[in-house]
């Protein structure tokens, strides 16, 4: 197994269940709801010196989700282009989410999310099969579903476990 290949494995490993469209949905509805429940000024809590705030950190997950669909539709579209990687700390030094209320940030993520399952759901089913490559390295549509969903876990897991836990 590459060094990609298992970076990518440790957020398919999170996906609860077989069905990964199913589990899109709600692990979009699990960051709706945590959301949700914060005020404005839990929502710019950062658990550490240096670490996102959670404004920060639902811009990246949005971030992250924006790049892979593009990369979803591109590969599904039979676009042989090889696509660039991104720099998540880069990207994350931008933000500015600061003035930008959480109800906007959340309401961005939403329709995303909503967007994307539509998406996938909707495509031709042996378009999940194709493959394009991003970043240097080879990765099929579906993986690229799959990514959404993993990684949107992984920092579930992280909201619950670092920053709710010290607010």
């Amino acid at each position: 197994m590459t060094e990609f290949e298992k970076y990518i494995q440790r957020y398919l490993d999170l996906i609860p269940g077989e069905n990964w469209l199913e589990e899109l949905k709600n692990s979009g509805s699990q960051t709706v709801e945590i959301y949700e429940r914060l005020s404005e000024e839990q929502a710019n809590f950062a658990y550490a010196e240096g670490k996102w705030t959670l404004k920060e950190l639902l811009q990246h997950l949005i971030d992250a989700e924006r790049i892979f669909i593009y990369r979803a539709l591109r590969f599904s579209r039979n676009d042989q282009t090889e696509l660039a990687g991104w720099d998540e700390e880069l990207y994350g030094n931008e933000y500015q989410v600061g003035d930008v209320s959480l109800k906007n940030i959340l309401d961005e993520f939403n329709s995303l999310r909503k967007s994307n399952v539509l998406f996938f759901k909707n495509l031709n089913p042996s378009f999940l099969t194709r493959k394009g490559i991003a970043n240097g390295n080879e990765i099929p549509v579906e993986t690229l579903g799959k990514l959404i969903v993993g990684h949107n876990i992984h920092h579930l897991n992280m909201i619950k476990e670092r920053y709710l836990t010290k607010m």
